[in-house]
């Protein structure tokens, strides 16, 4: 359907709708490029691997490591795929194939998810994650709508970008998920050891102040008397 079939036509009419090559359809498309949407990853990878270093997390690297792996997967995943379908371009680009799907969307999809998704775990407030996942939706909207107003690229092109970067954002939210539950797992567990060490010192101090401890209690060994001096054998004028 990507060549011919049903969806040909109005893809091919949507494309005429918006097709206008201009400045803004150009700046927009260019959010697209490896040279702002990558490095933009980069520097959000950069900065969540120094927060979780900075909070003691044991894997502080897993997620960036995970985010710029998953992003240098994307052009081996679509450039097979382009050669693979073979679509032609639209009639604003000279003449070639290999233009489905859009390698410009998947691109920021991509980039553009990972680094919200590498945002959310230390963003405190609701309308801060909110806002995070807006702005990455932005971005992709952007970059779809420049491409095909500038004709770089038919709306199936663009939407096959974002079934692609659907996927791979979902493979990466699933590990990420997992890694965090894994790193609360290990914390649990660290605050299991210390509460059973804090307790097994107490019982210890408690054993060792009761083994040491004098007693206050004392002991009549004798009689009152007993510690008086012997006058001899009582008379009874001395009885009262």
């Amino acid at each position: 359907m990507s060549v011919q079939g049903p969806l040909l036509r109005s893809d091919e009419r949507i494309s005429r709708a918006l097709v206008h090559p201009d400045r803004t359809g150009e700046l927009l498309s260019d959010l697209g490029n490896v040279q702002v949407a990558v490095v933009a990853l980069v520097l959000v990878a950069a900065w969540a691997a120094w927060r979780g270093r900075g909070a003691g997390d044991a894997r502080w690297w897993v997620p960036p490591v995970a985010a710029l792996c998953l992003m240098a997967l994307v052009p081996l995943i679509v450039v097979p795929l382009k050669e693979w379908i073979d679509r032609p371009g639209t009639p604003v680009v000279p003449p070639a194939t290999g233009y489905y799907p859009s390698g410009h969307t998947t691109t920021a999809a991509v980039a553009y998810g990972s680094a919200v998704l590498l945002l959310l775990p230390w963003l405190r407030t609701a309308p801060a994650r909110r806002t995070a996942v807006a702005l990455g939706a932005i971005l992709v909207l952007a970059v779809s709508f420049g491409l095909v107003r500038r004709g770089y690229h038919w709306p199936l092109d663009v939407v096959a970008g974002w079934c692609l970067g659907a996927v791979l954002l979902g493979v990466l939210w699933i590990f990420l998920e997992r890694e965090r539950e894994r790193e609360r797992g290990r914390d649990r567990e660290s605050d299991g050891e210390r509460e059973r060490e804090g307790l097994g010192a107490g019982v210890g101090r408690s054993r060792q102040t009761g083994a040491h401890q004098p007693s206050t209690r004392t002991t009549r060994t004798s009689a009152p008397s007993a510690s008086r001096p012997y006058r001899g054998a009582r008379k009874p004028q001395d009885t009262p």
